[in-house]
């Protein structure tokens, strides 16, 4: 879980930097891993 959550901040951290320089594609695939982690997040909490 603790994996999970550093793993979904550091994509976050990512997203934001190439939002800020413009790097669109790499934003729109950073975002995507996201919310892979996201819904995985997702998936433990509920079980």
């Amino acid at each position: 879980m603790k994996e999970l959550t550093k793993q979904y901040e550091a994509a976050k951290q990512n997203s934001i930097e190439f939002m800020r320089t413009g790097q669109i594609s790499d934003y729109f695939k950073a975002l995507l891993e996201m919310n892979k982690y996201k819904r995985l997040l997702v998936a433990v909490v509920a079980n």
